[in-house]
C-alpha cells in the first residue's frame, strides 16, 4: 500500500491548491456557516466548475473535461475536501451517464451528449427502480417496442431524482420480453419534454422532495439512443451502478471526520464526553473513519499498481457497503449524544442541503443539520444496489461462494 504520492503528483497538488484558493471567497470558512451565503456561493462556485470543466475533471479534453488521471482526480477530490468546498451536486449525467458513455457510447454519441453535460447545459435523471423492481433490477415491467427509427417506450419509474428538472432520462426498458430477464433489457437515452411522459414528485420524511414517479406512455426516443447495444443493458446499467456505487477513494473520511469532531465538541460541551460508553462510541468512530482512509489509499494503490489489483477486489466491492452502513452509525451517534434534544425538532424550514443537495421544499419540516443527515442515512444502505444484494455480490463474484438458492416461487434459469 502506498501512503505518499509520486512527486509530480504533489506538485499538481500544490498547483491545484493555490487554484481553489483563488476562486473561494477568502471568508468562505465562516460565510459556509450561514445558509442563505453558502446556497449563493455554491450556486456561482458549481457554474464555475461547469464553465472550466472542472464539473468533469478525469474526462477527455476532447469533450470539455480536464483529462486529469486517476490520482490526479483523487488530489483535487482531497484538495476540495480539506477546505470544505461547496459540494457539487451528485447529478446523474456526471457522475453515471458520462463514465458510461466513454465506455459504452458510440463516438456520435459522445460528441452529442458529453459536452453539455460538462458545460451543465443539459440534466439528467436516472430511469432504473420500479415499484415492483428496485433490488431485483431485472424484474422490470417498462417496456420499448421498435417502430421503424424510434422506440416507443410504456411503463412507471420511481425514486427518481432530480426527473422534475432533467432534460433527458438514462433508463432501462425490456426490449425483448421472451428472453430471458436479464438479456431481453435494453440502455436507452430519452428526452424528457414531450408528450407521453408525466413527472410526479415524492415527498420524502423531512418535507422535501428530492425522488419521483416518472409516467411513461408512447413516449418516443430515437434508435440511435441506444446505448451498447440492443438487449444489452443489463451489462451496460451494472457498469451506471458501479459508478453510482464508488466515492472518492482518499476524501470521503474527510467528511465523516469533520462530522466526528463536531460530535466530540458536543459531547464535552453537553458533559457526555466524559461517559464511559460515550468515549467508547467516539473512538469506535474514530478508528472506523481511519479505516476508510488507509482502504482509499489501497484502492488507489491499486490503480497505481495493476499486478496486485486481485488482491483489493473485495474491498473495492465493499466500500460501498462499508460507508453507508458507517454512516448509519455515525448519525446515529450524533443523535444519541443530543439527546432528548434531538427529537426536537430546531431547524429552520429550508432543507439543509445534506445528501442530494438543496431540494424543493413541499412541506415546511425543522429538520435541523444532524437530523436530516441521519434521515438520509437511512437511504445509503438501499440506493446504488442494497446492503444484502453487495454481500451477495462480494460472496458470489469476488470470493466465489455457491451462489444463493432462488427464492421460492421465482422462475427457473430467469438469471
Amino acid at each position: 500500500m502506498d501512503l505518499s504520492y509520486p512527486p509530480d503528483v504533489e506538485a499538481f497538488r500544490l498547483e491545484i491548491r493555490a487554484w481553489i484558493a483563488s476562486q473561494l471567497p477568502e471568508d468562505w470558512t465562516e460565510r459556509r456557516r450561514d445558509p442563505h451565503a453558502a446556497g449563493e456561493i455554491a450556486e456561482g462556485w458549481n457554474a464555475m466548475l461547469h464553465e472550466t470543466g472542472w464539473s468533469c475533471p478525469m474526462w477527455p479534453l476532447e469533450y470539455g473535461g480536464r483529462g486529469l488521471s486517476v490520482v490526479q482526480a483523487v488530489v483535487w477530490s482531497e484538495e476540495l475536501a480539506r477546505v470544505e468546498a461547496p459540494i457539487q451536486p451528485p447529478a446523474g449525467g456526471e457522475l453515471l451517464l458520462g463514465p458510461t458513455l466513454l465506455h459504452f457510447g458510440t463516438g456520435a454519441q459522445k460528441d452529442r451528449f458529453l459536452p453539455p453535460i460538462v458545460h451543465g447545459r443539459e440534466v439528467w435523471c436516472q430511469g432504473f427502480s420500479e415499484p415492483d423492481a428496485g433490488s431485483d433490477l431485472a424484474s422490470l415491467q417498462t417496456t420499448a417496442v421498435r417502430e421503424g427509427d424510434r422506440y416507443i417506450i410504456n411503463g412507471h419509474k420511481i425514486w427518481t431524482s432530480q426527473a422534475q428538472e432533467a432534460d433527458w432520462i438514462f433508463m432501462l426498458a425490456r426490449t425483448n420480453p421472451d428472453a430471458p430477464r436479464h438479456r431481453g433489457i435494453s440502455y436507452l437515452l430519452v428526452p424528457m419534454h414531450q408528450p407521453g411522459i408525466e413527472v410526479r414528485p415524492l415527498v420524502q420524511p423531512d418535507g422535501t422532495a428530492g425522488f419521483n414517479e416518472v409516467h411513461f406512455s408512447d413516449a418516443a426516443t430515437d434508435a440511435d439512443n441506444l446505448v451498447g447495444g440492443v438487449d444489452n443493458g443489463w451489462g451496460v446499467a451494472m457498469s451506471t451502478l458501479g459508478f453510482e456505487r464508488g466515492t472518492s477513494a482518499t476524501s470521503s473520511w474527510q467528511r465523516y471526520e469533520r462530522d466526528w469532531r463536531a460530535m466530540v465538541e458536543e459531547a464535552r460541551r453537553s458533559g457526555t464526553a466524559s461517559e464511559p460508553v460515550m468515549r467508547q462510541r467516539l473512538a469506535r468512530a474514530w478508528s472506523q473513519i481511519q479505516i476508510m482512509r488507509i482502504n482509499g489509499y489501497r484502492i488507489v494503490t491499486a490503480v497505481l499498481h495493476p499486478e496486485v489489483e486481485d488482491q483489493t477486489r473485495a474491498l473495492e466491492a465493499g466500500t460501498k457497503t462499508y460507508w453507508t452502513e458507517f454512516h448509519q452509525e455515525l448519525t446515529n451517534l450524533g443523535l444519541d449524544l443530543l439527546g432528548p434534544h434531538g427529537q426536537v425538532l430546531t431547524g429552520g424550514s429550508a432543507a439543509p442541503g445534506v445528501g442530494l443537495g438543496d431540494r424543493p421544499v413541499v412541506h415546511p419540516y425543522p429538520a435541523g443539520e444532524l437530523q436530516s443527515a441521519f434521515l438520509f442515512a437511512r437511504s445509503g444502505t438501499i440506493f446504488g444496489g442494497t446492503a444484502q444484494v453487495q454481500r451477495n455480490i462480494i460472496g458470489e463474484r469476488v470470493l466465489g461462494l455457491p451462489r444463493e438458492p432462488p427464492a421460492a416461487g421465482s422462475r427457473p434459469g430467469a438469471g
